[in-house]
């Protein structure tokens, strides 16, 4: 196709935007351009959400925006705007909240029609090009929509201007400020318990997701308390989870969620943000439980994520990997058939294998059902008792199967990888890295981490601007710039302080604080509590369609929420400073959910660890020497896991020096024994510290004493 035939979005900088650039739709970004344009001709517009990842989105991009019909139909009558919820997740949520309450679903492709001023008046998610799936077909949605727009105007913007009232209630969570309660934690772990699916792990049926900040609250709570049932909930879910086709069991890595209750057949796409936060929970179950499998799993993600999802030679990472080679595809790239595997392992591997994987002529797959599913029907114990061979040649086989059938699917076809580097979502990685690396030993991923959140800070962070939203785009375009928002300046605060953790240099420290403070001036409402989830300006300068709407994101969708996150972060910093500003806005922030907390559930872990992390005294332990003792002690306080612990390693010239944090300058280089030069380890809770300890087991029995059965 000739470059006259483009549309405009060949000029875009977001690579699911990008691939649309052939289409015969005169598409859009979305911007002051597109509205001015709309208003002057007063066409209603289409608006189309979607991602490069996304199956459905594929799937309509084909069926309906391929075909000249249907573009002929969007061309005359309304004006077409496209967006990719990852570059603009501030459009898609505000959509998202307008679609569900007129379909009651959402979810994407989210198609949505709106006034030319940007108002929602009607909209769903796929729409079929026949009428089919209990749904009209997309040309008569088109048609129909066209003719109300043009004959009944006045009632399009009535209903138009009730979504809109609605989307300002709904996101802002009008009139729900309450006392902050300690009721609240044990709440939603009994919400937990209550949704449990006991016979498959995980909570509620299908189509079911990983919940991560839920199970870390669970952890935390299982840590403390040692309640069996909620220990069976994580042991159940996170083993049934990684055993499943929801886990690439070849190349390591959680796809993004599974279609069946049994986590059996998943969505193949796989995302950055899922894995960041679900290496995580199998870190702090390797910490609560001290179980090798969680340990390995975790390591597993690191795996996948080092050779698919980041840049090496830069530092970084991407954003997400497809479900699928082409629009003819479902999840191909990761499944079997019974003849693929024995076409590549011997007699004996294949018999292992295919025990392990359930390879059999029939697989999992509806569209094709010979192909197989991957997942852990029959752990080597069994197979080894079941075929009479030993354990560890049974474990052999399978290592040289795994690495045979793995080597075998990188010559096939790779789904497309979104190179793009989201500050959010770094944020994310990066401290489940240094989390890993110091739970788990780890130094390379450490230092990867480390270089990574270097990036971001070098080429993200401006002290006018404050932070961007993206680092780098996948391919070409025009290298745009998209303001920051407020999940990209909290999760890069966790960065800063999990690296400062890790590494013990107060830079990291310092930034942390400094996107802080940015953070609270852009985003916090000093009249009435919590953060938007846009700079407060913003809304002001562009204000287009939805954005309009100030919007206090409070639940997990799926990534941790704005406001409990900023919370997280702010604690993390009174704890380091002694500043009662970052505590007073944490419990502000927190009662302005706190009404509507409870109802919320598993749907807002977020806001859970957050409220751990109120209610209970910060923790933190420093580690003081350079010598084997040091090293015993470090690994005696790492290898704990409770949401208000922090440990830190320092030498005893950076505690002389003044390297600390400002309420650790004032507390720890004051203490007795301190400057004989001898290994020492410091507990302080609540801006008090106890005499030095000197030796591991001591350490224990001190951090046995503070962080067991304290609700």
């Amino acid at each position: 196709m000739s470059t006259s035939q483009l549309n405009a979005l060949a000029g875009a900088s977001s690579a699911y935007l990008r691939s649309a650039m052939h289409q015969p739709i005169r598409w859009h970004e979305w911007g002051e351009e597109a509205f001015a344009e709309a208003q002057r001709e007063n066409k209603p517009v289409l608006l189309d959400i979607g991602a490069v990842w996304c199956h459905w989105c594929h799937v309509m991009d084909r069926e309906s925006y391929d075909d000249p019909e249907v573009a002929q139909i969007v061309n005359e009558r309304f004006l077409a705007i496209k967006v990719d919820r990852d570059e603009r997740p501030d459009v898609d949520s505000r959509y998202q909240t307008a679609v569900s309450a007129i379909s009651g679903t959402g979810g994407w492709p989210l198609t949505v029609f709106l006034t030319p001023e940007g108002k929602p008046f009607y909209g769903g998610t796929y729409f079929p090009p026949q009428d089919g799936y209990g749904r009209p077909s997309f040309k008569r949605v088109l048609l129909a929509l066209s003719e109300a727009f043009q004959s009944k105007n006045k009632e399009v913007n009535e209903e138009a201007d009730k979504l809109m009232a609605m989307l300002s209630h709904a996101e802002g969570f009008l009139g729900q400020t309450a006392t902050f309660s300690s009721r609240i934690v044990s709440s939603m772990v009994q919400s937990a318990l209550g949704l449990f699916d006991a016979k498959n792990g995980g909570f509620g049926g299908a189509p079911k997701f990983p919940h991560p900040a839920s199970l870390d609250l669970l952890l935390d709570w299982f840590a403390r308390t040692r309640e069996e049932q909620v220990g069976n909930v994580l042991t159940t879910t996170l083993t049934r989870m990684a055993k499943g086709g929801v886990y690439d069991q070849l190349a390591g890595g959680f796809h993004r969620y599974s279609v069946d209750e049994r986590w059996i057949v998943p969505h193949f796409e796989k995302m950055s943000y899922d894995n960041s936060e679900l290496m995580k929970n199998y870190v702090h179950a390797y910490q609560v439980f001290g179980d090798d499998f969680y340990a390995v799993v975790a390591k597993d993600i690191i795996r996948w994520m080092d050779s698919w999802l980041s840049d090496r030679e830069n530092g970084g990472f991407y954003g997400s990997q497809d479900a699928d080679i082409n629009l003819h595809d479902d999840g191909d790239h990761f499944t079997w058939t019974r003849d693929e595997a024995q076409s590549v392992l011997n007699e004996e591997e294949f018999a292992i294998a295919s025990l392990h994987y359930d390879i059999n002529e029939a697989g999992e797959m509806h569209h094709n059902e010979a192909k197989n599913v991957l997942w852990v029907r029959a752990d080597i114990d069994e197979i080894s008792a079941r075929i009479n061979k030993p354990v560890d040649e049974v474990r052999r086989l399978l290592e040289s199967a795994k690495q045979k059938m793995y080597e075998e699917r990188t010559r096939r076809p790779v789904p497309y990888i979104d190179k793009t580097v989201y500050v959010n979502w770094n944020g994310l990685c990066i401290s489940a890295y240094l989390q890993a690396a110091v739970a788990l030993g780890l130094e390379d991923t450490k230092r990867f981490a480390l270089r990574s959140l270097d990036r971001i800070l070098a080429e993200a962070w401006d002290e006018q601007h404050g932070l961007a939203h993206v680092v780098s785009y996948s391919e070409g375009g025009a290298q745009s710039r998209i303001p920051g928002m407020l999940d990209d300046y909290a999760f890069t605060v966790w960065a800063c302080l999990d690296a400062y953790e890790a590494s013990g240099d107060l830079t990291y420290f310092k930034f942390g604080r400094k996107i802080a403070d940015s953070m609270i001036s852009r985003f916090y409402d000093e009249t009435a509590g919590g953060f938007s989830d846009t700079e407060k300006s913003l809304g002001e300068k562009i204000g287009l369609g939805a954005l309009s709407i100030r919007r206090r994101p409070f639940q997990d969708a799926p990534t941790p929420a704005g406001n409990p996150a900023a919370v997280i972060g702010l604690l993390r910093l009174h704890a380091y400073t002694n500043e009662s500003s970052y505590k007073d806005r944490a419990e502000t922030t927190l009662e302005v959910f706190a009404g509507v907390s409870e109802q919320f559930g598993i749907y807002a872990g977020t806001y859970g660890i957050a409220a751990t992390m109120m209610l209970r005294p910060h923790l933190q332990v420093v580690v003081i020497g350079e010598d084997q003792k040091a090293d015993e002690m470090y690994r005696e306080a790492a290898r704990r896991f409770a949401l208000n612990k922090s440990v830190v390693r320092v030498t005893h010239n950076e505690v002389d020096g003044g390297y600390l944090p400002p309420a650790l300058h004032d507390t720890v280089p004051k203490l007795p024994g301190l400057h004989d030069s001898q290994s020492v380890a410091v507990v302080c809770a609540e801006f008090s510290c106890r005499p030095p300890i000197t030796d591991a087991q001591s350490l224990r029995l001190a951090l046995d004493e503070l962080l067991h059965n304290r609700s």
